[in-house]
């Protein structure tokens, strides 16, 4: 009779060693502290030039940071079990709070757009929570109907659908930069759950004209396409947001001209703080600052994939889908910034993660730190009750 020795024995799987991913958990720190630093550097003439005291855009900054941290905990403690049960109640919760920013009273308009709620003491911008929330139901469903995905359209269809119902939903705010990337990450979480490249192309090729048309047919998104392809063409008016931030990238060079010294954060740079923090920190760290940016977010987004694989493989499949597609947002965000501060994209109002001043974007981007750094303890936890049990191990083989 095959035994065990007692110290295993008394073990419960949740009391098995496991460990918070190191190297993770570096890389969201780093780019974090780092993030603080350049909102301090970058905000103070915005706030001068606001009638505010010059530090308050880093003191909120370093408050919701401090509230994405405990965000960040509750999502550490909280099993991946339990968000996969509540699934299919979060993402009705998700469009809900999509469709409470058109009721008047409750939603927020800002620069045309209605994107955010009105909490009383400050606004929070939905669409930050139905990121983690679509990819949460999205891994659900892929384990449910996993088999369907990788063997027929039909499969793909129903997470498309809910897809497409939520970009009409942004569309609507208007919010096309966030449209576009829960599309993609909706379509990169199908790919690598194994769906036929025939399937996923296809529907990918009939989705296309329907978001050229949305581009077009609002006159403020053809403006930034047009300003984006020539920024030069009309540098005071339409163009004037790309063509300053690639002045302050042009005088940063190799190593900037020195942290805190930028000239295009001095009122002619407009959203230095946010959505074009990448082009003060270019101008003021240069070359070698925004590759240390790069760094951080590739280490940041391949740790994660390379987390979700290992969690597929010790069969937590949920778990491992939720990593794909938290490495999918965070990296696909990040590029889209960095491209559109270098002139490579269209402008979008999407901020880079952990970095950039805004409340709702630094709470969500932390609470899916936490279920990133969840799924590691979990995994690792796994990985353990493995090690002591061959015929576990065998079974998941």
């Amino acid at each position: 009779m095959l035994t065990w020795p007692k110290s295993i024995q008394a073990l419960r799987h949740d009391e098995l060693p496991g460990r918070l991913d190191p190297v993770l958990a570096f890389a969201a720190l780093a780019l974090a502290a780092f993030g603080l630093v350049m909102v301090a550097s970058s905000s103070i003439a915005i706030a001068d030039g606001a009638g505010a005291a010059p530090f308050h855009y880093v003191v909120r900054h370093a408050v919701f940071l401090g509230l994405g941290a405990i965000v960040a905990l509750v999502f550490v403690l909280t099993p991946t079990a339990r968000l996969e049960q509540s699934s299919r109640v979060l993402l009705l919760a998700g469009i809900v709070l999509l469709l409470c920013v058109f009721v008047p009273g409750v939603g927020h308009r800002v620069n045309g757009a209605t994107r955010w709620i009105n909490l009383g003491v400050t606004t929070f911008q939905a669409v930050e929570a139905v990121k983690l929330i679509v990819i949460v139901y999205l891994a659900s469903y892929l384990v449910r109907f996993g088999s369907q995905v990788r063997t027929s359209i039909l499969g793909t269809l129903k997470p498309l659908g809910i897809a497409a119902l939520l970009v009409a939903l942004l569309l609507l705010q208007p919010d096309f930069g966030s449209a576009a990337l829960i599309l993609a990450i909706v379509i990169g979480m199908i790919w690598l759950a194994g769906a036929r490249f025939r399937d996923v192309a296809g529907l990918a090729l009939l989705g296309t004209p329907v978001m050229a048309i949305a581009a077009w047919t609002e006159p403020y998104r053809v403006r930034r396409l047009t300003s984006f392809l020539d920024p030069w063409a009309d540098p005071f008016n339409d163009g004037f947001q790309l063509a300053q931030a690639l002045i302050a990238i042009g005088r940063g060079e190799w190593f900037g001209v020195g942290l805190g010294a930028s000239i295009q954060k001095l009122y002619y740079l407009p959203e230095a703080h946010t959505d074009f923090i990448l082009a003060v920190i270019a101008e003021e760290l240069g070359f070698a600052g925004v590759m240390l940016v790069l760094a951080l977010f590739a280490l940041l987004a391949t740790r994660a994939f390379a987390l979700g694989l290992r969690a597929i493989e010790k069969g937590l499949v949920f778990a491992g889908y939720v990593a794909f597609g938290i490495a999918l947002w965070l990296g696909v965000q990040a590029l889209v910034s960095v491209g559109v501060n270098l002139g490579v994209l269209p402008t979008k109002g999407l901020t880079l993660p952990l970095i950039s001043s805004g409340g709702s974007s630094l709470l969500m981007t932390c609470a899916a730190i936490g279920v990133l750094l969840r799924v590691s303890l979990e995994t690792s936890r796994r990985e353990a009750q493995l090690a002591s049990n061959p015929i576990d191990a065998e079974g998941a083989g």
